[in-house]
């Protein structure tokens, strides 16, 4: 087996994995079936905190999770293969928790899985939000500035807590992006006798950490004047720190239109410069990806700040020269070009690189890369465009029109035959 093959799926087990979601109410909020699964185990996988929830009666072989715990999941299955096991789990196992892994590694077959009322669950019968408008983002080993991309005046958040000092770090956040008006509430030990909530507001959040079993309610509130990001693409130019090389606004908008992302896509964003096309890719949908080429190390570090502050942090950047950066990288969905089209080879290795069904655009201000562009078309079809915009500013004491240097973009899907592609 290659080192780049995937390791071969755990043997399902002969009996399923009962998969047991647990709350803070611990061993009395659980009903009766899993109970039973839990005292008929042998061997019993999960939390400390978790296994420490489990009265005597239950006998079974108690064994902790290591951390990092995603590595150790197969290797303990695989341990275990011949005993009847239950996993202990937060909740409700489906909903950001261990299920998801089990299912990966087993198999949905493989599963018995028993879910307990999430944290999502409780903190809206809390506050009294429903759960279908309430949107939930976990910071659960996952940088704090994913929240970012979440923030939209009057939106209500639940914020699932990393530990004890995830509140803190939420109150900073939103100041620092002018939402600190936000009124913020953190529920700890949410079912459990211990229940409490911590109300406050982030710009005057002074709260010492608590519990670390928390989740974070959020009221969204900006500060008047704060710069407004909304839910589609062509966020104002002044959302991006960039040395002049930004893909602007209108001809953004318009890009990723063509672009056209759809849940769970990946996007190649070759000639990233500020990363404006990329960030406002995987802003669309949270399941979406993207990985961006640059090949100066400055800009580099600014798509990480601009991702950062868009919150979209997993946006992966390639600092180096297409096209032969490209290759290694994981299958594209969509590609765009921004820059480096005249590279020798560039233009062939992102096509090459789309599977069937993939997108190709490519936009470019300069008359040598229109004409690589036009003889593509010729080759390939697809559209071929120019888009021009122009401002109106002050002429004197009138006002006239300012046209900025039109863009021509080139896109076109890939079929699995395309015609004329002879190359």
């Amino acid at each position: 087996m290659s080192p780049a093959s995937p390791p071969p799926a755990v043997r399902a087990p002969a009996s399923p994995v009962s998969v047991v979601g647990i709350g803070a109410d611990g061993w009395a909020g659980l009903p009766g079936t899993a109970r039973a699964v839990l005292l008929d185990a042998e061997v019993l996988i999960g939390g400390e905190r978790q296994l420490g929830l489990l009265p005597p009666e239950c006998v079974g072989r108690r064994v902790s999770w290591p951390s990092p715990l995603r590595p150790a999941v197969r290797t303990l299955l695989a341990a275990h293969a011949g005993s009847r096991t239950a996993v202990l789990a937060s909740g409700d196992p489906m909903f950001y928790g261990i299920g998801r892994a089990l299912t990966e590694e087993l198999g949905a077959g493989a599963l018995r899985v028993l879910p307990h009322p999430s944290s999502v669950s409780y903190a809206c019968a809390r506050l009294g939000w429903p759960v279908e408008d309430t949107e939930t983002v976990t910071l659960v080993g996952r940088p704090t500035a994913r929240l970012a991309g979440a923030l939209h005046d009057g939106r209500r958040l639940l914020v699932l807590s990393a530990g004890a000092a995830t509140p803190a770090a939420v109150a900073a956040l939103l100041r620092d992006h002018g939402f600190g008006p936000s009124r913020m509430r953190v529920l700890e030990q949410l079912g459990g006798t211990a229940e409490d909530c911590l109300d406050g507001f982030a710009d005057t959040w002074e709260h010492p950490p608590g519990d670390p079993l928390n989740v974070i309610a959020v009221d969204c509130r900006s500060t008047p004047g704060t710069l407004r990001l909304g839910a589609v693409p062509g966020l104002p130019d002044e959302a991006y720190e960039h040395d002049g090389q930004l893909t602007k606004r209108h001809v953004r908008a318009a890009t990723l239109g063509v672009l056209a992302p759809a849940p769970g896509e990946l996007l190649w964003d070759v000639g990233g410069g500020s990363g404006s096309i990329a960030a406002e890719w995987m802003r669309t949908h949270p399941s979406c990806h993207a990985v961006t080429v640059e090949r100066d190390p400055v800009r580099a570090r600014r798509i990480e700040r601009n991702a950062d502050r868009l919150g979209v942090p997993g946006l992966r950047v390639v600092t180096g020269r297409a096209p032969g950066v490209l290759a290694g990288l994981p299958v594209p969905d969509a590609v765009f070009i921004g820059g480096g089209l005249t590279a020798p080879g560039l233009l062939d290795a992102c096509w090459d690189a789309l599977p069937p069904g993939g997108r190709l655009v490519a936009n470019t201000v300069t008359l040598e890369s229109e004409a690589l562009l036009t003889e593509w078309y010729r080759r390939l079809g697809g559209d071929l465009v120019r888009l021009a915009v122009a401002h109106a500013v002050p002429v004197g004491g009138f006002t006239g029109w300012r046209q900025a240097m039109p863009v021509t973009q080139w896109s076109v899907q890939k079929t699995s035959h395309a015609p004329g592609d002879d190359r």
